[in-house]
C-alpha cells in the first residue's frame, strides 16, 4: 500500500527549529516528487516546499526561503522538511505529499500523509 507518514511536529518558540519528517512506504521516494503543504485555520492549503527525484531539484516558498531545506533519505525513504528561525505565522498543520512532478496545485498531488501540528509561540 503506498502510504505517508509525517511526524516531528510540536509546539517550539519563535525562533526555534524543528525537523518534519515523511517516512514513504509502498513505492520508492526517489521515484517521486515529495513536497511539504501547510494549511492554517481558515486559510487555503499552499505548498512550503518541494524535492523533485527528476533532477534533484529543490523549490521554496518566499516565505520560508532561507529558513527551511527540504532534504531525503534514500536509505530511510523518507523526506524531511528542516525548519529553522521559526516564526509565529509558520503555525498550521503540515502534510507531505507525493506525485510525478512538483507543482503549486495541491490538487495535483495523488499521494497524501494524515499531516503533523507545528505551533510556534511569541
Amino acid at each position: 500500500e503506498v502510504q505517508l507518514v509525517e511526524s516531528g511536529g510540536g509546539l517550539v518558540q519563535a525562533g526555534g527549529s524543528l525537523r518534519l519528517s515523511c517516512a514513504a512506504s509502498g513505492f520508492t521516494a526517489d521515484d517521486y516528487a515529495i513536497a511539504w503543504f501547510r494549511q492554517a485555520p481558515g486559510k487555503e492549503r499552499e505548498g512550503v516546499a518541494c524535492i523533485a527525484s527528476s533532477d534533484g531539484r529543490t523549490s521554496y516558498a518566499a516565505s520560508v526561503k532561507g529558513r527551511f531545506t527540504i532534504s531525503i533519505d534514500n536509505a530511510k525513504n523518507t523526506v524531511y522538511l528542516q525548519m529553522n528561525s521559526l516564526k509565529p505565522e509558520d503555525t498550521a498543520v503540515y502534510y507531505c505529499a507525493a506525485d510525478t512532478l512538483c507543482s503549486d496545485y495541491s490538487y495535483e498531488y495523488d499521494f497524501w500523509g494524515q499531516g503533523t501540528q507545528v505551533t510556534v509561540s511569541s
